[in-house]
């Protein structure tokens, strides 16, 4: 019977992960990633590799150093002898790595921290104008209370 009443309290607390912002925000982000590294890649292989491929060839994997002479490589890319070093692959990753970064950087951290930045600086102008409000209200009352209490004292004093 104890076993029966952990199931439930299992399949509740795996519900409640599942229904957690973070986990669907994870979900989200994940799925627009995917969707963003086409672009980047479609990015990498139509800009950046014709403007390589005018001081060389379009295909950054192609340039490669050899380690240990003599390096030769099969038309389907495996090493038949010697050691290659493929630093054009690398460049192209890297390449492939800026170039997302500054696309994220400059079209959606940056719009979004200055609209929060925006949005913050009206929260506290709102904020500012209530305290304001407030200590106007503040500074009436005060001045209704005293103005109550002198008429009590004079009220008093005339009789």
């Amino acid at each position: 019977m104890s076993e029966k009443k952990k199931d439930p309290s299992l399949w509740q607390g795996f519900k409640a992960f599942l229904m957690r912002g973070n986990v669907v925000d994870l979900a989200v982000a994940v799925v627009i990633g995917a969707a963003f590294t086409n672009i980047v890649n479609s990015v990498v292989k139509g800009l950046i590799n014709p403007l390589v491929g005018a001081f060389g060839t379009k295909n950054l994997d192609n340039y490669s150093s050899c380690l240990k002479d003599p390096c030769k490589v099969a038309a389907d890319g495996t090493v038949t002898s010697g050691v290659p070093i493929l630093w054009g692959s690398v460049l192209s990753a890297t390449l492939t790595f800026v170039i997302t970064a500054a696309v994220v950087y400059f079209l959606m951290v940056l719009p979004m921290s200055k609209y929060l930045a925006k949005q913050e600086a009206r929260r506290k102008a709102k904020e500012g104008t209530q305290e304001v409000i407030e200590v106007t209200e503040l500074e009436v009352l005060k001045e209704i209370r005293d103005a109550l209490i002198a008429q009590r004292g004079s009220g008093h004093d005339g009789r």
